[in-house]
């Protein structure tokens, strides 16, 4: 047995952005540039470090809206677009620095080689598809992957028990779908947790979730082994909480390893230090600059303004973040041996969560980190043992009943993040959403079943009503998930596209609206020009049959989802 446990969870999330109606649209790049700044490049060091027998080892919840856009096939062919793009710019680059700035000749070098493979990975080895990479990982027993809330719904400001539910179970639908076996963990979308939560992750099969500090700490009975062991809710659910220590360490940007001097600067891009028209076939139509991602300078100190930093060398920061990983591993040990003498011989579990973000978008040379980092444990230490949540699940060890409390990991620890002066107007109506989410769906399953036990089978059976009410209800309900991601009020309180979050929050409600309203109105005596009518009566006009088509083809998550998941909770 080792001296201790260490589980890394990486958390790989964006919130749903798809816009078909414009031919690029800025927002996407969120995805386009998490592609190839951290999935490519973790896939890449995963499947390596597998393929030379090291066995890394971890959890990397890869929420259901990112699984959606990564295959989506519009998405991959603008990815595709987008990646070649930047690839001949860098090709460009690195014509040009050779001739006239030989001092970042090796960064746009690594950046013709780093595009270059990520292109053949994209293309030849996944078929533009990254799910088939990170279901091939989990199959070869490298990461163990879990789900997340639906579309990332805050739960704790979730109003509705059937709209709580209805964030887990399509989660679960959803992770079949792309992965073919049943989740057996679950992040909280940010880590948000109140008492109640357990019953319904049991319900759905879910084992285990990911919580903060405090849920554990400041849980009954206090835990014996503080965060550094999970606890297990008294219905059989398994608590996973967050170690501060190596949070900070890597997390921090003042205090951790992101902010070293040698490593990449992020604020300064050639997107805007190069020549406008030099840089003019490389961005959107609109003309408008914006960041690009090749990156040429280091941080070279905290207080150095941005026009004096230094050239980015990057067999500099490749050895810092060699000698990074070793530290961090030592301190693991350190760390191990303190705690298990604490713990009168019991091996602790330092779980340590993380946005998979801050890996190669934030912080460049996180993937660099968690190579060495791997490389190192397998050769250059026996104290310590990489495990999953599930790992320890099987490992028989014993674990404490407890009952955690209301926590999240955004500021201060609870839910100020989510609900404050800045975003609170949302709310109103979005419990008005789910509240009425569930009458149509109780009205509409009365209609055709005769009975409460009836009622409550047809969730998991086919739909027994006609098309154009399963359409209408089924795209009302997508329009509420993505009206309840967390990321949008998240945005406003960060103050980072404002503008964007509340309009797509807004458009999301008034979407719901509106097709409730055709559901309301649609009858036999209003249908000039109908287009299509049910058995019994529900009838759209040509303009609202256009309609409804063309919001499903734009807001398209969930193609299997189930109305039916919204009827009341007795």
């Amino acid at each position: 047995m080792p001296t201790g446990y260490f589980s890394l969870i990486l958390h790989a999330h964006l919130p749903f952005v798809r816009h078909p109606e414009y031919p690029e649209f800025l927002e996407e790049d969120w995805l386009y540039e998490a592609i190839t700044e951290v999935y490519l490049p973790l896939i890449f060091i995963f499947q390596s470090l597998h393929e030379a027998g090291m066995r890394p080892r971890l959890a990397m919840n890869v929420s259901p809206p990112l699984c959606e856009m990564l295959a989506d096939p519009l998405l991959q062919a603008r990815y595709t677009r987008h990646l070649e793009n930047l690839l001949e710019l860098a090709r460009k680059e690195l014509d040009r620095t050779a001739k006239e700035s030989p001092e970042f000749y090796d960064v746009a070098k690594m950046y013709v080689d780093n595009l270059s493979s990520s292109l053949h990975l994209w293309n030849d080895r996944y078929g533009r598809n990254l799910i088939n990479a990170f279901r091939e990982l989990q199959d070869e027993g490298v990461i163990e992957i879990i789900t997340c809330c639906a579309t990332h719904g805050f739960m704790p400001l979730i109003s509705t028990p059937e709209s709580r539910r209805a964030q887990v179970r399509i989660a679960v639908d959803n992770y079949k779908k792309h992965f073919g076996r049943q989740p057996r963990g679950i992040w909280l979308a940010e880590c948000a947790y109140e008492p109640g939560v357990e019953t319904l992750l049991k319900d759905n099969g879910i084992e285990y979730f990911i919580s903060d500090t405090h849920a554990i700490l400041y849980g009954d009975p206090r835990p014996r082994y503080g965060v550094h062991a999970p606890v297990v809710c008294p219905n059989g659910t398994a608590v996973f909480a967050r170690d501060v220590d190596t949070s900070q360490q890597v997390w921090s940007a003042e205090i951790g390893y992101p902010g070293n001097d040698l490593y990449r600067e992020f604020y300064r891009d050639i997107g805007w230090d190069a020549p406008y028209e030099y840089l003019k076939p490389h961005l959107h139509s609109s003309g408008e600059r914006r960041h690009l991602g090749l990156k040429y300078h280091r941080i070279t100190g905290r207080d150095v303004p941005q026009n004096r930093k230094q050239p980015y060398i990057p067999a500099l920061a490749r050895d810092k973040a060699a000698e990074n990983a070793s530290h961090f591993i030592g301190e693991r040990i350190k760390q191990a041996k303190l705690l298990r003498e604490t713990f009168d011989g019991h091996p602790p579990l330092v779980v340590s969560p993380y946005d998979a973000e801050l890996y190669g978008h934030w912080w460049f040379e996180g993937p660099q980190f968690i190579d060495f980092f791997f490389k190192k444990i397998h050769f250059d230490q026996n104290e310590i043992e990489c495990i999953t949540p599930g790992d320890f699940l099987d490992s028989g060890l014993p674990i404490q009943v407890q009952q955690p409390t209301a926590s999240s990991w955004g500021e201060n620890g609870y839910y100020k993040v989510w609900i404050n002066e800045g975003n609170s107007w949302m709310y109103p109506y979005q419990h008005d959403a789910e509240r009425r989410m569930t009458e149509y769906a109780n009205r509409y399953a009365d209609e055709r079943l005769e009975t409460r036990d009836e009622r409550q089978e047809s969730v998991s059976s086919d739909s027994r009503l006609p098309s154009i009410v399963s359409r209408l209800l089924s795209q009302m309900a997508r329009e509420l998930l993505l009206a309840q991601s967390s990321d949008w009020a998240f945005q406003i309180y960060q103050g980072t596209t404002v503008e964007y979050s509340s309009r797509r929050f807004q458009s999301h409600i008034q979407r719901f609206n509106l097709l409730a309203e055709m559901l309301d109105s649609s009858s036999p005596r209003d249908a000039r020009g109908v287009a299509a009518a049910s058995a019994d009566g529900v009838v759209l006009s040509a303009d609202q049959l256009d309609l409804l088509t063309e919001i499903e083809s734009r807001d398209n998550i969930f193609a299997e989802i189930d109305w039916r998941v919204y009827l009341s909770v007795e």
